[in-house]
């Protein structure tokens, strides 16, 4: 859909010109955007879509669905079509574009997890969101999980999908240094020598390849840039490209993923606009607390593509220690790196629609 059938007030001044006809479930006219009053992104629209499938009754049950970095709420969108195609209960979809990411408005300061997440804790305050069945992938891990701790009776359900609040251990040689390819081609290394112009197709060829060897991500990369000089590029790895072809997205994006060597434990940066910026206390609320709230209290599910240092034995230990339930309840793909959510969608799909029922 062309956005330009929009108006400025209603999407704001988002990146993305044309977004695929099916970014909203049920349409575009379902498209919504929630001025924040609070924090230093006061006054930005946040992209969001609140949506019911299924019978029309009462839904018994709200599906939250939170993104990471460098992806969007769309790539929640062949869950969300499974959900309506094989569901026969009520449900609440809700699913949002964090600033600096699809429909919302553009980042004007390097963001990270913590920025989000207070964001979020708006929009999940101005929808009074309870009996939530949080599904998080990525960054949107800590960021969801982090939006929603302080409140966490607002939660009754849990889906993990390829993500860690906790923090990534240096025990093998599958580590943020050499992931996916060593040295200069590792994911934090490309964050920091990257430019902004080049970041766009980077993120775009990462989130859109199921990569689950260093070979097929290698040949992930040529297909994509050999698409790329035909002009033959799918819609949606040029949305991801519209997305971030602005500077400020850019580098916003860019900070987040420069955190993944210090992923969980804390990290701190210089950030032109705010200052020194430090969330450490944001991922220790998190460990702290995470067991008390949900520890053997929810259901909860995990869904991992194993080519990948999130779903390595040592940060699966830390999620079963913190959260016991997940024992014998988390689903593992030997042929899918970290966007499961892309490419497992029947099986994550239906492992939500099961849990439903037992």
């Amino acid at each position: 859909m062309n956005l330009s059938a929009l108006t400025n007030r209603q999407r704001g001044n988002t990146a993305v010109k044309q977004a695929p006809a099916d970014y909203v479930p049920t349409g575009m006219d379902q498209a919504q955007w929630l001025t924040l009053k609070n924090g230093p992104d006061a006054g930005k629209k946040l992209f969001f879509y609140d949506v019911n499938i299924g019978p029309k009754s009462e839904p018994e049950i709200t599906l939250c669905f939170v993104h990471g970095n460098p992806e969007s709420s769309y790539t929640y969108h062949k869950i969300i079509a499974e959900l309506e195609r094989h569901c026969d209960r009520a449900i609440r979809i809700i699913a949002m574009d964090h600033i600096g990411f699809g429909l919302s408005d553009q980042a004007s300061f390097e963001m990270v997890d913590m920025h989000h997440a207070e964001n979020l804790k708006e929009l999940i305050q101005h929808l009074d969101l309870t009996n939530v069945c949080l599904i998080v992938h990525d960054w949107g891990g800590a960021i969801g999980i982090g939006a929603f701790i302080d409140q966490a009776q607002r939660v009754s359900q849990l889906v993990i999908l390829n993500t860690t609040v906790f923090p990534v251990s240096r025990d093998d040689s599958m580590v943020y240094d050499n992931f996916p390819l060593p040295g200069f081609l590792s994911w934090n290394s490309v964050a920091h020598w990257a430019p902004n112009a080049l970041w766009p197709y980077i993120a775009s060829m990462v989130v859109c390849s199921k990569a689950a060897s260093k070979i097929s991500f290698a040949k992930a990369m040529m297909s994509f840039l050999w698409r790329r000089l035909r002009g033959q590029l799918s819609e949606k790895e040029t949305l991801y490209i519209d997305m971030f072809n602005t500077p400020m997205n850019s580098r916003s994006s860019r900070r987040n993923a420069k955190q993944t060597h210090r992923w969980g434990h804390g990290y701190e940066y210089f950030d032109q606009q705010l200052g020194w910026q430090d969330n450490s206390d944001f991922y220790q609320n998190i460990q702290s607390t995470i067991a008390e709230h949900w520890g053997n209290k929810i259901p909860a599910l995990g869904f991992f593509g194993q080519w990948d240092v999130v779903a390595k034995p040592s940060v699966i230990k830390q999620w079963v220690d913190h959260l016991p339930q997940l024992e014998g309840n988390i689903h593992y793909y030997a042929d899918c790196g970290h966007f499961v959510e892309e490419w497992e969608y029947e099986d994550i799909a239906k492992g939500i629609i099961n849990s439903f029922t037992d």
